[in-house]
């Protein structure tokens, strides 16, 4: 027999239907990441993958977290084109299933950001009747409690750029005169990075000049344009993790130059390994040895002297 004890916490707890976590079609990792984001403090825009790092939820068990939730109508995503060009995924939490028609209502009227982050709403249920046309009932509610500290964290954080990393932008400031002859290249090759991969696709303008100047380096050395983009392409991070500071990003990984490899000499023996010069012009015998027996014939025997005795001779 069981015996429960339940102590209703005064603060910092929040309201969803039990059939969340009793429902049937979602495993547990889809049940604290939709949890996680319900119980975040109203206006947070903390994207779902952001929640799954938090949650010390995995790469692939976040995949299929996110595929049962947007099955089941919990999480809606769309992607729109915002101020400058910036493409944006917006993602919608909501504590009740949500169709297609009634996220992109709700979608609707949610303004956009001017920077390209992903933006995660949550939805209480009385969203989801208003999507359809219901007005909400009950007296306007006052702002949950249990909001971010405004204080630095204390605790370990993610290895991202110091703010010293950043590039300058202050007037006056002048690029570094082009000294190599290859800089004409280098400006291309970092112009090309964008086609390489989505991650990479808002490089800031003013890090251009000082990320061609790191390129060129690399085409001294005797690297081609090829090799700097796929040294770039191993060094980003794996799909579904985001690349907040591109720029950065690439300046760290451009930083060393490391040796080019020389070329192979070609074999001059391609049928096989080359053999020392005590076995220059030795051939294998062809006769029945329990190992290879190696001998030097006179003329174009295959027989070693020993298998050729052995060997009746055909009158």
């Amino acid at each position: 027999m069981i015996y429960r004890n339940v102590i209703a916490p005064t603060r910092a707890f929040g309201q969803y239907s039990h059939e969340i976590i009793r429902h049937p079609r979602l495993n547990s990792d889809a049940v604290r990441l939709l949890t996680w984001q319900l119980s975040l403090p109203r206006g947070a825009r903390e994207s779902l993958s952001r929640t799954a790092e938090r949650a010390r939820i995995g790469a692939c068990a976040f995949g299929r977290a996110k595929r049962q939730l947007k099955e089941e109508g919990f999480v809606h995503e769309r992607r729109v084109q915002g101020a400058g060009g910036h493409w944006i995924t917006q993602q919608l939490v909501s504590s009740a299933p949500l169709t297609a028609d009634e996220a992109a209502k709700i979608l609707a009227r949610t303004p956009l950001p001017t920077c390209g982050d992903q933006v995660s709403p949550q939805v209480a249920p009385s969203l989801r009747n208003r999507a359809a046309g219901v007005p909400a009932v009950g007296a306007p509610e006052a702002p949950s409690t249990g909001g971010h500290p405004e204080e630095e964290p204390v605790e370990d954080t993610s290895n991202l750029p110091s703010a010293a990393d950043e590039p300058a932008d202050e007037p006056g400031d002048e690029p570094a005169p082009l000294t190599s002859p290859r800089q004409e290249d280098a400006r291309a090759l970092v112009g090309a990075l964008p086609l390489l991969s989505p991650a990479l696709r808002h490089i800031p303008p003013a890090m251009r000049d000082e990320l061609a100047r790191l390129a060129a380096r690399w085409l001294d050395a005797g690297h081609t344009s090829a090799d700097v983009h796929e040294h770039v392409l191993r060094g980003l991070p794996g799909t579904g993790t985001p690349v907040h500071r591109p720029g950065g990003l690439v300046r760290y990984l451009l930083r060393e130059v490391p040796p080019r490899a020389l070329p192979q000499p070609d074999d001059p023996s391609p049928s096989g390994p080359r053999l020392s010069s005590r076995l220059e012009g030795a051939r294998e015998c062809s006769g029945d040895h329990t190992q290879p027996m190696l001998f030097r014939p006179v003329g174009d025997e295959t027989l070693c002297g020993r298998c050729a005795a052995r060997t009746p001779v055909e009158p």
